[in-house]
C-alpha cells in the first residue's frame, strides 16, 4: 500500500447543522482538503493544482458510517489506491480517533487545460504517490 498522509481538520461554526453535526457537504471539503494537501505534500508543491496538468475529480462515493459533531477532534487520512494510465484512485477516510466516521474513494483523472483533455499520469508523480 502506498504513503498514507494524514491531516488536521479544523471544524468551523458554519460546518455544523442544528443537531450539532457535520453537515455532510461540509465533510465533502474536508476530503478535498485531505487532497490538497496530499498534492502538496506527496507531489511536491502546487504542480498538480496550478501547473499545466492537473488533478481533477471524475467520480466520488461517500459513505457516511457514523456522527461528527461539533466539538469532535477530526482528521482526514488520503491514501493513493492505484494508479492507471490517465487516472489514480484517492481513498479517505475522515476519522475520530480510531473510529473512521465517513470514507469516500475518488477517481481522479490528469488533465491538461490548454489542450482540454486527459493525459498519462507524469512517472514523477506515479512514482511519489506509490512510495511507502
Amino acid at each position: 500500500m502506498a504513503r498514507t498522509l494524514e491531516t488536521p481538520i479544523q471544524i468551523r461554526f458554519s460546518d455544523i447543522d442544528p443537531f450539532q453535526h457535520v453537515n455532510n457537504v461540509a465533510q465533502q471539503m474536508y476530503f478535498d482538503l485531505g487532497k490538497t494537501e496530499y498534492y502538496r505534500i506527496v507531489l511536491g508543491g502546487g504542480e498538480a493544482l496550478f501547473g499545466k496538468l492537473r488533478i481533477v475529480t471524475a467520480s466520488t462515493a461517500t459513505s457516511y458510517l457514523g456522527q461528527v459533531r461539533m466539538y469532535d477532534t477530526v482528521r482526514v487520512t488520503t491514501t493513493c489506491e492505484r494508479v492507471g494510465n490517465k487516472s489514480l484512485t484517492l481513498f479517505q477516510q475522515l476519522k475520530v480517533g480510531d473510529e473512521v466516521r465517513s470514507e469516500s474513494r475518488s477517481v481522479m483523472v490528469v488533465f491538461d487545460f490548454e489542450t482540454q483533455r486527459s493525459e498519462p499520469v507524469p512517472d514523477d508523480w506515479r512514482q511519489r504517490m506509490l512510495e511507502e
